[in-house]
């Protein structure tokens, strides 16, 4: 039996972990930034060992966020009288598996955390939206 007022609690609930995941992936990148500044103005190989750590957190912190956002994105579905309400995860999820492939030069590096973030932000914004407008109904 179909109860809207589960399906839109469970959704809300879902759309709170994609928000807090994506929210970790946000500071892990920006730890990972700071560290890949400190690495390209003179580091050591101490500063490069954690730049690496801080890249490996953040693409785990992305991991999440990514099963997060698609959790989320099947709970908003499962509302059926609010099909206007969901959330393109399509580009998020190719920019993910485009951060994952190797770096190159540390320059790069800074260019894929830069972008991530822009991303993220997006992301962010586009879930704290829909949750406003779920908790409304």
């Amino acid at each position: 039996m179909y109860n809207r007022d589960i399906e839109i609690r469970e959704a809300i609930e879902a759309g709170e972990r994609a928000l807090h995941s994506l929210r970790d992936a946000r500071s892990s990148l920006g730890s990972a930034r700071n560290w890949g500044l400190f690495d390209l103005l003179g580091g050591d190989l101490i500063s490069g060992l954690v730049k690496h750590k801080k890249i490996g957190d953040a693409r785990a912190s992305l991991n999440q966020a990514k099963y997060d956002l698609e959790r989320f994105s099947r709970e908003l579905n499962d509302v059926r009288d609010l099909q206007e309400l969901n959330i393109e995860i399509g580009d998020f999820l190719i920019f993910a598996d485009f951060f994952f492939d190797g770096f190159l030069a540390d320059i790069m590096v800074q260019s894929k955390i830069r972008q991530a973030q822009e991303n993220i932000d997006d992301a962010i914004f586009r879930v704290e939206n829909l949750l406003s407008r779920l908790r409304r109904y």
